[in-house]
C-alpha cells in the first residue's frame, strides 16, 4: 500500500460561534415559568454539520433563552470532545465503536447521507470515466493496493492519463465509511492526505487528475443543489458491469442523491446514518429538549439542505431511551 503523505490544510469552516462552553452545564434549567434556559455546545463531523447549524438556529429561534455553539473538526474530535465531557453533543459520522460505548458514548442517528467519490469535473477524459463508473473492486485497487497510475488502468484502456489519489489526513467518519465500502479501514487507505472535508474537496477542484471522496454536503451547493464548481462525482457502478446505466445515473443534482439514497439505489455503505453522541444517557433538561426537538420537528430540516431523514422506528427507540431514563 502506498503511504500516505500529509498535507496539512485547515478548512475554512463558517462556525456558528466559537465553543465557550463544557459539556453537561450546571447552569442550564427550566424557569419558573417553564421556559429552558442555558448552553449547548456540538462538535464533529463536518458532514453533519450543515445541518446541525440549521437545527442550532431554528431551536434557539424557539427557545430564546438558550445559546447553541456549533463547530466542525471530524468525526474524531467529537467523539474525543463528547467523551472528554468539553460538549454536549460529539457529531459523528459512522457507527459508535463497541470501546467507545464503554467509555460511555450513546449515539443517537439523526440523519442520513453518503460519501461519493469526486473527481475534477475538467478531466480530460471525463465522458470515458462518467461512462465507466467505479466499482469497490476498483475503489480496492486505487486506495489499498496503491499501485495506479493512470487512468487507463482504471478504465481497462491504453490511456496514459496520470491520476492524483487523495484521502482524509483527519480520523474521520467520511473516510471510515468510505473504505468500509471496499472492505478496508480509514488508516488503510493510500494518496496524498489532506484535512477536512472542505480542504479535500479543494485539493480535488485543483488538479484536473484528481480523485478522492467527500461528504455529499461538501460535493453540492447547499443553496441550488448543483454541483460544486469543478466537482464531479464518479458514479458507482452497483452491478459491476462496466457501463453506468439510466438507473445508475442519479448525481446531476443532489436531490435526486439524496432519493436514490432513500430508495436503496446509492450502496450502504458508503450510505450511512450520522448521529448526535451524549456521554451517557443525557437528562440536562436543556441538552434533552434539544435531542428530541432533532429526533421530531428537526427532522422536517432534513430534507430541504440535502439529508435524509432518520427511520421512524430509529426514532422511536431513542426518543423512548430519552424517556425512560
Amino acid at each position: 500500500m502506498k503511504k500516505a503523505i500529509n498535507i496539512f490544510m485547515m478548512a475554512t469552516v463558517a462556525v456558528a460561534s466559537i465553543i465557550s462552553c463544557g459539556g453537561n452545564s450546571t447552569g442550564n434549567k427550566v424557569t419558573k415559568d417553564g421556559k429552558l434556559k442555558g448552553e449547548l455546545s456540538l462538535s464533529g463531523a463536518f458532514a453533519l454539520y450543515p445541518l446541525a447549524v440549521v437545527w442550532a438556529e431554528e431551536f434557539q429561534q424557539s427557545n430564546p433563552g438558550v445559546k447553541v455553539d456549533v463547530s466542525a473538526g471530524g468525526a474524531g474530535k467529537g467523539m474525543t470532545d463528547v467523551l472528554a465531557g468539553v460538549v454536549d453533543f460529539g457529531m459523528v459520522s459512522r457507527e459508535v465503536y463497541p470501546q467507545e460505548q464503554e467509555k460511555g458514548a450513546v449515539g443517537f442517528a439523526s440523519a442520513k447521507d453518503a460519501v461519493v467519490p469526486t473527481i475534477n469535473a475538467n478531466n480530460p477524459i471525463i465522458d470515458k470515466i462518467l461512462a465507466h463508473g467505479i466499482t469497490k473492486e476498483i475503489a480496492h485497487k486505487i486506495w489499498i493496493e496503491g499501485n495506479v497510475k493512470t487512468w487507463g488502468e482504471i478504465l481497462e484502456t491504453e490511456d496514459e492519463t496520470p491520476i492524483h489519489i487523495y484521502t482524509r489526513s483527519d480520523a474521520c467518519g467520511a473516510a471510515e465509511t468510505f473504505a468500509n465500502w471496499f472492505g478496508a479501514k480509514q488508516e488503510d487507505l493510500g494518496g496524498t492526505a489532506v484535512f477536512g472535508d472542505p480542504g479535500l474537496a479543494a485539493a480535488i477542484q485543483k488538479d484536473i487528475y484528481g480523485i478522492g471522496f467527500n461528504n455529499i454536503g461538501y460535493a453540492y451547493d447547499n443553496d441550488s443543489h448543483k454541483l460544486n464548481t469543478d466537482l464531479q462525482i464518479f458514479p458507482v457502478d452497483s452491478d459491476g458491469d462496466g457501463s453506468i446505466s439510466a438507473d445508475e445515473q442519479f448525481y446531476d443534482l443532489k436531490d435526486n442523491v439524496t432519493k436514490a439514497i432513500a430508495e436503496g439505489r446509492y450502496p450502504s455503505p458508503p450510505a450511512r446514518d450520522l448521529y448526535l453522541v451524549t456521554k451517557g444517557v443525557p437528562t440536562d433538561p436543556v441538552v434533552v429538549a434539544f435531542l428530541k426537538y432533532v429526533l421530531t420537528d428537526g427532522q422536517k430540516k432534513n430534507e430541504p439542505v440535502g439529508y435524509i431523514e432518520i427511520t421512524q422506528e430509529k426514532i422511536e427507540k431513542s426518543l423512548n431511551l430519552l424517556d425512560n431514563k
